[in-house]
């Protein structure tokens, strides 16, 4: 207990922690409405960037510029097929033999009447041979029978003539007369026996030529389906032989074989203008027009076949290559069969009285002034101010501005 005199003031030892506590939330409410506020304030910046396209850019939708053919804009319908000669021959020999002589290979040009093989023929060329002997001999037979002839006929008519004076007696007058007569029948059966000798010679001749085998046309050797030491016969009919030497193909008779469908073969005509597009020669196309629509259809695919003919051949096409054909409305002019450089119309703005686009540069977009031409189907060419592969923007929105960072539009 404390005395009167120095009293203990234990009221003032006591802590106020109402008020501290007080305090410090006061503080901590501050704090939190601080962070909060922030937190607030940079979220909307961040909104506000991504939705105006400053932070990653507006999402746009892009299209490249391509080059366009302008047959494009006036096809009626497209159709697939297969380069085909229509002229094509297995050539091969009419009598059997062994191949002794082979003288093309694959992609040789021959000339029709070319002997491109032999089979062994050493006993038909001895046959000829003395064929030939023997024409030659009823020849001097037949001069011999011309000779006498030409005797017996002064020796008749001298001694018809004596005869008509009696200075001759009948006997040797009727004598001459028979020699005569036997060297008139001598000459004919000379010239007979000459007929004959030719005769068989001619056929020796085509036994020989049997046994070469020539080109039956100008044309290119395909395939070589035989080589030398095989037996070929004709048709294969001997055993383990070749039927044909070699495959070949009339290089001028080259058109393309498309099929087309049922329904849209309304819209073919005949020597109507195609353009022919083979995938061995990309980016180049061969004018034609239509030489044959088959009158028959496939009914396994529901399609006709239409015969397209080249207007001028190419060297470098070949039999068997895949084609595609665009069939025209109408004949293509000159100045219609280089590629234009087109753009979709979608990317297309006005400002100040030109077309503008944006084009894609990296991640941003830059504002290209263009020279355009008149449309193309659904396209608009370009004639100055793009090139090919560019990639512009489609539809772009009002508060896009050149140098601007765009996404992509995914599909």
């Amino acid at each position: 207990m404390s005395s009167p005199e120095n009293p203990l003031n234990l009221q003032s030892l006591r802590l106020d922690r109402g008020e501290a506590e007080l305090r410090y939330l006061r503080s901590r409410r501050r704090r939190t409405f601080l962070i909060t506020a922030i937190i607030l304030v940079a979220a909307a910046v961040t909104l506000w960037l991504v939705f105006s396209g400053v932070l990653f850019g507006q999402t746009v939708q892009v299209a490249p510029v391509i080059k366009m053919y302008p047959s494009q804009a006036v096809t009626l319908l497209n159709a697939s097929g297969y380069v085909v000669a229509q002229r094509k021959a297995s050539v091969s020999s009419k009598s059997t033999g062994r191949l002794v002589f082979l003288g093309v290979e694959e992609g040789s040009r021959v000339k029709k009447g070319a002997i491109i093989a032999r089979l062994e023929n050493d006993d038909l060329v001895a046959v000829r041979d003395r064929a030939a002997a023997n024409v030659n001999a009823a020849k001097a037979t037949l001069a011999q029978a011309e000779a006498e002839l030409k005797d017996a006929r002064l020796q008749y008519d001298r001694l018809k003539t004596l005869l008509a004076q009696n200075l001759i007696s009948r006997q040797d007058f009727d004598a001459a007369t028979a020699r005569y007569q036997k060297a008139v029948a001598g000459v004919a059966n000379g010239r007979a026996n000459i007929s004959a000798a030719t005769a068989a010679l001619d056929e020796a001749r085509t036994a020989v030529e049997y046994s070469l085998i020539r080109a039956p046309f100008d044309g290119v050797v395909l395939t070589k389906n035989a080589e030398v030491g095989e037996v070929v016969a004709p048709f294969g009919a001997a055993v383990n032989a070749r039927a044909a030497v070699a495959t070949m193909a009339d290089m001028e008779s080259l058109m393309v074989e498309a099929d087309v469908a049922e329904a849209n073969i309304h819209q073919v005509r005949l020597a109507q203008p195609c353009e022919i597009l083979l995938d061995a020669l990309p980016g180049i196309r061969f004018p034609g027009k239509v030489h044959m629509i088959v009158p028959t259809a496939d009914r396994s695919k529901a399609t006709i076949m239409v015969k397209v003919a080249f207007d001028s051949l190419d060297p470098r096409v070949l039999p068997e290559m895949s084609a595609k054909v665009a069939f025209l409305s109408r004949p293509l002019r000159a100045d219609e069969e280089q590629p234009r450089l087109v753009v979709n119309p979608k990317a297309l703005i006005q400002k100040n009285g030109a077309s503008v686009v944006f084009v894609l540069r990296g991640q941003r977009v830059e504002a290209v002034a263009l020279q355009v031409g008149p449309p193309l189907g659904d396209l608009v060419e370009v004639l100055s101010g793009l090139q090919d592969g560019d990639r512009v923007v489609l539809q772009p929105p009002k508060s896009l501005k050149s140098g601007d960072r765009v996404k992509i539009k995914e599909g």
